[in-house]
């Protein structure tokens, strides 16, 4: 290195020392490195830490930079930066200057002159990346429906932002685990990486920061934020098809963060293709890397996921009723959570075991979804209050006329509307064994034959389960 080219160095940095604070000269000048002067070509090559520290330069103080390096060598000189992109492997880049540096005087007092605020830090402050360490890929339960975008993730958190799956756009209805998948993914990737800004924000908090910013005019220094941050998890974008001003301020933090090579992820209950009210612009941003469905998981994903949680939650629930539960929780992982801390809770408040007739009172209360399968709860309730009876009374051992109707109606229905065995139904309806239901549907199916009025009464008592639906 030439030192007489180091002292003129050295001296522009004095000349920038006497024009802006002690504060802002060490955030963003004693962090430059010189590197070398190019007299022919009469450069400048500087190295500076990050990508981050190289846009703030220029966008604030290049005037003052090139003031400065035209006093001190005398002569226009153009600037160069050597961009540290990864400390770890130390890559750089070089990136000249989109400004002429030959400008006489100073820089007038700008924003860029005052203090940094905490926002502004070149070497940002610690982030709290408000992720769930509870939900990680151990408890991310891989089935059909969610193996590619489960994949993409542990390798995504593995490599952030060194795949050609950037961005990372997963969408599928709600209850999937689209949360639960970008959570995990953050968490990984924080763990291998714990130097990384990892940070997962809802799209409603991103829009109310916005808001907030725009109230108090620090925009700049909400996208200045957003824009140190190297792996960006965004949910539930679809709630800004109607925010044109913050889908304009995203799609500004969206390219920065792209052309720097930083991780972004995305979530969304719909693809890219149906989210209505967002340009073309920031569309085709959104596809250029890779779009996954996640599915409602299929039953035995639910089987998989409720005896992980068991095992997890040192629970005891039998077989059936755990098939039960997958079967009727209309493949939603959340519904599957609710009903098993439902029994939970009935079991420990009421101190009795958790089987099928507990399980059914619970789906029925805690599951809410269209064509709701019947239960066995279900029909007795409807049969009972059609015939003016208690269950209690169909449950008794008394042979009265009345309570055996109220009981054989029941065990045909159960028999037609569910899918358990006789052997289950039996137990469910007074302790009763299979051969007891297959006789009393038997006798039902026989009386239906041959008598108008009770094939009327039981039509009518059938459409009052579709109305109870």
């Amino acid at each position: 290195m030439n030192q007489s080219h180091k002292a003129l160095w050295t001296n522009c940095l004095h000349l920038i020392r006497q024009n802006v604070t002690e504060q802002i000269f060490k955030t963003w000048f004693e962090p430059i490195v010189f590197e070398s002067y190019d007299e022919a070509k009469k450069t400048v090559l500087v190295q500076v830490p990050s990508p981050y520290i190289y846009e703030y330069l220029e966008q604030y103080y290049v005037r003052l930079m090139g003031w400065a390096l035209t006093n001190s060598f005398k002569t226009s000189v153009k600037l160069t930066y050597r961009l540290v992109t990864d400390m770890e492997n130390q890559l750089t880049q070089d990136v000249e200057s989109d400004s002429d540096v030959d400008i006489e005087g100073p820089a007038p007092t700008t924003r860029g002159n005052k203090s940094p605020t905490v926002l502004d830090a070149v070497t940002p402050q610690s982030l709290n990346p408000q992720l769930d360490p509870r939900k990680n890929f151990d408890n991310f339960i891989e089935g059909d429906s969610n193996k590619l975008p489960r994949t993409v993730g542990i390798s995504i958190a593995e490599h952030p932002g060194k795949s050609t799956f950037n961005p990372f756009f997963i969408f599928g209805p709600s209850g999937c685990g689209k949360t639960h998948l970008v959570n995990a993914i953050g968490v990984r990737c924080k763990k291998l990486y714990p130097q990384k800004r990892v940070l997962y924000v809802s799209a409603r908090l991103f829009q109310v920061q916005y808001t907030d910013a725009v109230r108090q005019n620090t925009t700049n220094d909400f996208i200045n934020f957003y824009q140190t941050i190297d792996v960006l998890i965004v949910d539930d974008i679809q709630e800004w098809a109607s925010s044109p001003r913050t889908l304009d301020t995203f799609f500004h933090i969206f390219d920065h963060l792209f052309r720097l090579g930083k991780q972004i992820i995305l979530a969304s209950d719909r693809p890219p293709v149906d989210l209505a009210g967002v340009k073309d612009r920031l569309l085709t941003r959104f596809s250029c890397g890779l779009i996954a469905e996640l599915e409602k998981p299929n039953v035995q994903l639910c089987v998989d996921i409720l005896n992980s949680k068991c095992r997890r939650d040192g629970l005891k629930i039998p077989v059936d009723v755990i098939q039960f539960i997958a079967q009727t929780a209309n493949g939603s992982v959340r519904d599957l959570e609710g009903v098993v801390n439902s029994l939970m809770a009935y079991s420990i408040v009421y101190n009795s075991n958790i089987d099928m007739h507990l399980a059914e009172r619970v789906i029925k209360r805690a599951v809410k979804v269209d064509n709701h399968p019947l239960t066995v709860d279900d029909i007795l309730e409807v049969v009972c209050r059609h015939y003016g009876v208690s269950q209690q009374n169909v449950f008794s051992k008394s042979r009265k006329r009345d309570y055996v109707q109220v009981r054989q109606v029941s065990m045909y229905l159960a028999q037609k509307y569910t899918k358990m065995p006789a052997s289950r139904i039996g137990q469910l309806i007074g302790g009763r064994d299979h051969s007891t239901v297959l006789h009393s549907c038997s006798a039902v199916e026989q009386r239906l034959k041959v008598d108008k009025a009770f094939y009327e009464e039981l039509g009518s008592i059938e459409r009052s389960f579709k109305l109870k639906q």
